[in-house]
């Protein structure tokens, strides 16, 4: 089970690492756009369209890979503090509520709405010769697939922890916020205030 949990987190970061450039072809695109329009004098219709399907790839792209680093916008202050069971039984209860149900429609209505686009050969209507939408569109499905299996993975972590008492690892890679090195340095500064009331109360017994 550990094995396939593990399989499936790098095949997320795998597409997370893969979809990242995107960023670079957007300064790129942007950077080219701004020079062109403001230096050349030769501004191009389709450049905000393509902003906005490059960016919006990247960041449906990325969903899995977030939930699969665990770095989705939580109360770690609050949460980081709780015994992992109680954590696990947090998650398990939003995932079931709310993120698969949630996800499942994303998943199941943004495949008609991607097989719908590709029916008409859809275009952005932003300008007159916009670019084709149907590619971009067709990321939402997709997206939610890939965001559909993380979660089912993250559940599977739930019940090994509510069963274990603890966390199953999970692939590493770079963490914005280290909860266990905020919990040491939280639980050493109470350890400081403490000392000078313990020394305090052993005075006044002598």
């Amino acid at each position: 089970m550990q094995r396939f949990l593990i399989s499936v987190d790098k095949f997320s970061t795998l597409v997370g690492h893969a979809f990242s450039f995107l960023i670079v072809v957007l300064t790129l695109q942007v950077s080219w756009e701004v020079f062109s329009r403001y230096m050349l004098d030769d501004p191009h219709a389709w450049a905000f369209d393509a902003m906005i399907m490059l960016y919006g790839t990247l960041f449906m792209m990325a969903g899995a890979y977030t939930l699969a680093k665990n770095g989705h916008v939580r109360g770690d202050v609050l949460y980081g503090f709780f015994e992992p069971r109680t954590q696990a039984t947090i998650d398990l209860v939003l995932y079931v509520v709310f993120f698969i149900p949630g996800v499942f429609a994303l998943t199941y209505a943004g495949f008609f709405y991607a097989a719908e686009s590709w029916a008409i050969n859809e275009h952005s209507n932003v300008t007159a010769e916009g670019p084709p939408i149907y590619p971009f569109k067709t990321i939402i499905p997709i997206a939610g697939a890939f965001l559909l299996l993380q979660g089912v993975v993250e559940i599977i972590r739930c019940t090994i922890c509510l069963k274990q008492g603890r966390w199953p690892s999970r692939e590493e890679d770079v963490e914005e916020v280290d909860v266990d090195k905020l919990k040491e340095m939280v639980h050493a500064d109470e350890a400081l205030m403490e000392e000078p009331a313990s020394a305090t109360g052993g005075g006044a017994a002598r």
